[in-house]
């Protein structure tokens, strides 16, 4: 088979992943005799698709083949997939029929001058994450309420390694604990998708992998997410629960950082709650500078 392209590779994987969360019945067939999979056969998938089996299976299994834009619109459809799912599909069969580049662009992440000032006077809590979930700036407001990121070391600072860290699994009995990790995975899905063999993408889902079943069980979804939102509580021992809105919006660069941000709705308790919480900090941040 010789060595796969690893977009081919991920390609294969993420259609797996979605064939296997398919049952006979949500597409109209019957289910028929023992069944050795969950999900549907490839021979159902190729069928549905208007496919030969031998053809799809060469696919799904990162063989050298290039689908055409007609074939990924039948695999689309008859997998059932949603808009963002539709074009991580794209992405990566386009990137499959392209040559591997030899050296990659992988410059060092950076936060433009002009974005660090936006931070700096903003009200609500911002942090800057880079493309496989680096936070790379923040705001005092953010330090107020997810605590001083300095007390970790630089390459521990990324938002999969922080969620999934043993030392913080008491978070993970909140009701949207899973809901978040699946959008911060989906996200490092949609990066993986850019350069799947990015060494910081490798080494972070790697370690997580290795040490996770919880994150094992999550990434094997193969989950896509472009841009995300949602709504978190937290759970501040000085103010009480604060419940915020989160929404992440894209800055320059392809693919470039985001900026996730954090606010409160207006005139409620919670803003009320987060204003204090920022009083509080900044009293501590002014003491511990005398």
């Amino acid at each position: 088979m010789g060595s796969r392209h690893p977009h081919a590779r991920e390609l294969g994987e993420f259609l797996r992943a979605r064939r296997g969360r398919l049952r006979p019945h949500d597409v109209g067939l019957e289910p028929g005799g023992r069944r050795k999979v969950a999900g549907l056969r490839r021979e159902e998938l190729a069928l549905l698709a208007g496919l030969s089996t031998d053809y799809y299976q060469r696919i799904e299994q990162g063989r050298e083949v290039r689908p055409s834009d007609d074939v990924l619109d039948a695999l689309a459809g008859a997998l059932g997939l949603d808009d963002a799912e539709r074009r991580h599909l794209f992405a990566l069969a386009h990137a499959a029929r392209r040559p591997v580049p030899s050296r990659p662009d992988r410059a060092a992440e950076r936060v433009p001058d002009r974005t660090r000032r936006l931070l700096r006077v903003m009200d609500t809590p911002a942090v800057v994450l880079g493309r496989h979930l680096d936070l790379l700036d923040w705001n005092p407001m953010a330090e107020a309420l997810l605590g001083a990121p300095d007390d970790h070391p630089p390459d521990r600072l990324n938002m999969l390694l922080l969620l999934f860290d043993d030392a913080r699994t008491g978070g993970r009995s909140c009701p949207d604990w899973e809901r978040q990790a699946l959008d911060y995975i989906g996200m490092m899905r949609a990066a993986v998708a850019t350069d799947p063999t990015h060494p910081r993408a490798t080494a972070v889902v790697g370690e997580l992998s290795i040490r996770s079943a919880e994150f094992r069980r999550l990434w094997a979804r193969h989950d896509v997410r472009g841009s995300v939102s949602g709504t978190k509580t937290f759970r501040v021992p000085e103010v009480g629960d604060v419940v915020l809105d989160w929404d992440t919006y894209p800055l320059p660069g392809d693919p470039g950082p985001v900026m996730l941000v954090f606010t409160a709705e207006p005139g409620s308790a919670d803003a009320d709650r987060l204003r204090l919480l920022a009083s509080l900090h900044a009293t501590r941040s002014a003491s511990d500078h005398r």
